[in-house]
């Protein structure tokens, strides 16, 4: 019973459920360190209103937080973000983001089960933190493309200066987003579900 005294307990709100020409659904994580935008990116992009986990950040994590660049964030997730987008008419992304302290990274094993490719969101005032997030990624064998985050204050450089600096393979698309856009986030996953049909056509998705 419900607290209207009614015995029917409410379904989903009719924008929240999934469309009824959905034939397959791929799990995509979106990962990145602290403050690089994942959770400004599954807001932007998800169809349904996003789960977010967001806390208020305290002095506890004075000193074992890097916000460099983030000084003016108040809010930290602390255990996952989730949103739904459909790419087609048949397929349906369920976007994970996860925390980006690296005090929550414990919980990105569970996150990464199960999940067909990443986005790796950089920012490049902090390059150096995205060395232990791709190779988590690699070592759990999860095929992922890169989105350099465009902040205003960030240095610019061109793709193959990225590369060499995060020392990727030729394969791996590396492309520029702004996660507070929709159109430029939803560019992002097309990218990479068009990296995981080239590696499925060549035998090199398993």
């Amino acid at each position: 019973m419900d607290f209207n005294g009614s015995d029917t307990i409410p379904g989903p709100r009719t924008e929240d459920q999934l469309p009824h020409t959905a034939q397959a659904a791929a799990k995509i994580v979106i990962v990145g360190g602290f403050g690089v935008g994942k959770t400004t990116m599954v807001g932007s992009v998800s169809e349904i209103t996003p789960l977010t986990t967001e806390e208020t950040m305290t002095q506890a994590g004075i000193g074992v937080d890097d916000n460099f660049g983030s000084a003016s964030k108040t809010a930290t997730t602390v255990a996952m973000d989730f949103g739904r987008i459909s790419i087609t008419d048949q397929l349906v992304l369920y976007l994970f983001g996860t925390p980006g302290q690296q005090r929550f990274w414990f919980l990105w094993n569970g996150l990464f089960e199960g999940a067909l490719g990443a986005v790796v969101l950089v920012d490049t005032r902090r390059l150096e933190v995205s060395f232990d997030v791709m190779g988590r990624l690699e070592e759990r064998g999860v095929p992922f493309v890169v989105a350099i985050n465009s902040f205003p204050d960030a240095p610019r450089y061109d793709v193959e200066e990225l590369r060499a600096a995060l020392d990727l393979t030729p394969d791996i698309p590396i492309i520029e987003c702004d996660a507070r856009r929709r159109a430029s986030s939803r560019d992002v996953l097309m990218t990479l579900m068009r990296f995981l049909h080239s590696l499925a056509m060549t035998g090199s998705l398993t």
